[in-house]
């Protein structure tokens, strides 16, 4: 919207910007690298801001997780209980004892003992994730809440100097990450804390000195998952560079597919997409080759542990210092014991990624809001559209003024075009008018009333716009007019398409006025999305009209009828026309001409022809190819 120089968003992406990585995941929890956060600390902090009035459901979900966990420890040495009894049953068969064989009663009992013990597992489990999704869902509503307060609050600057998608992500993505951490990782989180815990209990119970054996194996694991995640990192990082790259490639194939079949360009598009996807291949190769080794040395290591443990074990049984059931039991937990440390290291870098991403909505949430509304606004009761500007000062950037000492008076129902090169500052004039930017020095007045004192919404309601660039949301037709009023009622929507010539076409099409306009509204013409948001400044009926001209792109035909459309919304109101093709303004009160946040000229259509100025050669260069031939 905003005329001033792109520079301060190259390619783009504003700095300290960095696109999210996140979403795939290398097996065995290796995730692609994340970004951390730039104060951690803080953030964390700022984040448990939002858990604190929730700790009591944060208390019963370490309850019911610990009771989860502890009844799942529990099983295998209940279980190992039965083996003993079968072993030592089998034994005193073989040995040919009188009256010996399995207690099936006994094992009866501990198979239900064991399913006992799985469902109430189960059922805590299930009420731990339950509570948990209530409690993230709640936080991430009430987070969603107040981002979307906080970007009605924000001034139109916020918006000019970043991209959509950075501003989509953080409100999507960003909020969808810490959502999916609060729900899931918290509780694995308490879980693999638990479990670890009581497994080292449960072997020591068992045998210390087993339980040795199988803590000796754990550096050697880590320092295997380290190095090959440490080498893996860097192909997992290039794997998203190039995916990136590819689908930015697609997009734009895709989206531009018409230029590129008419400029014959289909060979060369499917040869740098081929090229691209070799590189993804290669680095997606690499990174799930190298950190595929992961699982099968881990499991060598683990292997090799057990035999130890086996051994060990094998010689306590014999020595009757462990019965043969617990020698299960441990190895059931040392299998166990495994899965904790590889889920923890890999929350922690979901962990990062979450705080990254809580640290990016909180930059959001503390960004400068527009000037708060005077606590006395002023209420024009009955606007009558009188302008002034009185040696008005702007710039995007302090000390790189875009317009210096602007002085106009325009009176009720006067037509005020405003023409110049592109960058002269048009379109800035017509968002200070409307209090999208606030100037740095001067005053602007409405009916006398400095627009400072009046409340934005009071402000904007008095003006109304229709710009080159139609803006039709996804809905019907007769929504999409009635967007220019609360309320609007049938007849008013039809009586406002009439007025704007739009009536005719609207009943021609299937469905009339129940037509739904498309995401991206293509199944209505340029030159009708015009006349429908002409149709919506009729129902508006402001005092004051800005129009940027929407004909360039349409045909002669429906360019008559759109300027007629336009010269009808015009009567009685005040306007102020961006002027691209002069032979449009001819009639207009008074034409401003501009240059560098300046007004060189003014007058009228003769006037400024007469003194054979700047304008003169604007205009000679439109209709006989002679002056300077400056783009309006």
């Amino acid at each position: 919207m905003s005329e001033r120089s792109k520079s301060a968003q190259p390619g783009g992406f504003q700095p300290g910007f960095r696109p999210r990585r996140g979403g795939p995941m290398g097996p065995h929890g290796m995730g692609i690298p994340f970004e951390k956060a730039k104060d951690l600390k803080g953030t964390f902090k700022r984040l448990l801001l939002y858990l604190k009035p929730r700790r009591f459901n944060l208390l019963i979900v370490f309850v019911t997780a610990a009771l989860s966990t502890v009844f799942g420890i529990y099983s295998p040495k209940v279980m190992g209980k039965a083996t003993t009894k079968l072993f030592e049953g089998f034994m005193m068969k073989m040995r040919g004892i009188p009256g010996a064989g399995v207690d099936f009663h006994y094992i009866l009992q501990i198979l239900q003992v064991l399913a006992a013990l799985y469902i109430l597992s189960s059922f805590f489990s299930y009420l731990q994730q339950y509570i948990m999704a209530g409690v993230s869902q709640r936080i991430v509503y009430e987070m969603r809440n107040e981002v979307n307060e906080k970007l009605s609050r924000l001034p139109l600057k916020f918006f000019d100097s970043r991209t959509h998608g950075e501003v989509l992500s953080r409100v999507t993505n960003d909020i969808d990450n810490i959502s999916t951490t609060l729900q899931q990782s918290l509780a694995q989180i308490i879980t693999a804390i638990v479990t670890m815990t009581g497994i080292i209990v449960m072997m020591l119970t068992i045998s210390p000195w087993m339980t040795l054996i199988a803590l000796v194996t754990l550096p050697l694991s880590f320092l295997v998952t380290a190095s090959i995640a440490k080498r893996s990192q860097k192909y997992f990082a290039g794997q998203q560079k190039v995916l990136g790259e590819l689908n930015g490639h697609v997009e734009e194939m895709y989206s531009g597919h018409v230029i590129v079949k008419a400029f014959g360009q289909e060979r060369k598009s499917i040869e740098r997409f081929n090229e691209i996807n070799e590189r993804l291949y290669d680095s997606g190769w690499r990174a799930q080759f190298i950190s595929g080794l992961i699982m099968p040395l881990l499991t060598f290591i683990n292997n090799i542990g057990y035999v130890f443990i086996c051994v060990v074990g094998g010689i306590f049984v014999t020595n009757g210092r462990i019965a043969i059931g617990d020698v299960q039991a441990f190895i059931q937990y040392t299998r166990q014991f495994t899965h904790p440390i590889l889920q923890t290291a890999n929350i922690a870098n979901i962990l990062q990624s979450t705080l990254a991403s809580a640290e990016r909505v909180f930059e959001l949430l503390d960004e400068a809001e527009e000037i708060p509304e005077p606590e006395n606004a002023v209420v024009i009761g009955s606007p009558r559209g009188e302008v002034e500007f009185e040696n008005v000062r702007f710039g995007y950037a302090k000390n790189e003024p875009v317009i210096e000492n602007m002085n106009i008076d325009v009176r009720p129902g006067q037509t005020v075009a405003i023409v110049g090169p592109t960058g002269a500052g048009k379109t800035t004039f017509v968002n200070l008018l409307m209090r999208f930017y606030e100037i740095d020095s001067g005053k602007i007045t409405v009916d006398g009333v400095d627009i400072k004192n009046i409340k934005r919404a009071d402000l904007r309601g008095m003006f109304g716009m229709v710009l080159q660039d139609t803006w039709l949301f996804n809905g019907t037709i007769r929504d999409n007019i009635a967007y220019g009023k609360e309320g609007a009622t049938k007849k008013e929507v039809i009586d406002a398409a009439r007025a704007a010539h739009a009536d005719h076409f609207i009943r021609t099409l299937p469905e009339g006025y129940n037509t739904v306009i498309n995401e991206e509204a293509s199944n209505i013409s340029q030159g009708q999305k015009q006349l429908l948001t002409i149709a919506r400044a009729f129902l508006a009926d402001p005092v004051i009209l800005i129009l940027d001209e929407a004909t360039s792109s349409v045909d002669t035909r429906t360019e008559a009828l759109i300027q007629k459309a336009m010269t009808e919304l015009m009567k009685g109101r005040t306007c102020f026309v961006i002027a691209h093709r002069l032979s449009t303004i001819r009639e207009a009160d008074m034409i401003l001409v501009m240059d560098h946040g300046r007004i060189i000229e003014k007058g009228t259509h003769k006037e400024l022809l007469a003194i054979k100025g700047f304008y003169a050669d604007l205009y000679n260069s439109q209709f006989t190819g002679q002056g300077l031939g400056t783009a309006v």
